[in-house]
């Protein structure tokens, strides 16, 4: 498994301890930055990890900013993309099963470390459901089409 891994300034701290976890699990990551705690864009890493799953690159991908909120809908703005910001377990666990979230979105200011990496492990662990929530993924995947 691959996974895409990009933050902002205020993610920063957070993407690293994720990294390092993801890592240890043997799990490869591509991270697309940033690097440090200078002042960045987040649209940019947003988007930058977002391609990387939409072009197949990556399984998934996780994006982290200070609230997850401005980097989720970044990453969501590329075609392909469900990208969920989940601030508990229990959401990620449903995102994967009823929305077959690719990608992850976490608040560096919101969750702290113990808590980001237990979302991330059920987000990871969790299996897509199918069934019924099939059509409901492809209705929102049609969505992109209908502009």
């Amino acid at each position: 498994m691959k996974i895409s891994l990009g933050c902002d300034h205020g993610g920063y701290e957070l993407k690293e301890i994720v990294k390092k976890h993801l890592e240890n699990k043997g799990i490869e990551v591509a991270d697309v930055g940033t690097y440090g705690m200078d002042s960045v864009d987040y649209p940019d890493y947003g988007m930058q990890a977002a391609l990387l799953v939409a072009k197949n690159e990556a399984d998934k991908g996780i994006v982290i900013c200070t609230t997850g909120i401005g980097i989720s809908i970044a990453a969501n703005k590329v075609k392909g993309v469900r990208c969920a910001l989940c601030t508990d377990s229990y959401m990620a666990k449903m995102t994967r099963l009823h929305n077959d979230a690719n990608m992850l979105a976490l608040g560096a200011g919101i969750v702290g470390k113990n808590l980001a990496l237990d979302i991330v492990d059920t987000w990871l662990d969790t299996e897509f459901e199918g069934g019924r929530h099939t059509k409901r993924v492809e209705k929102i995947m049609n969505i992109e089409s209908t502009l």
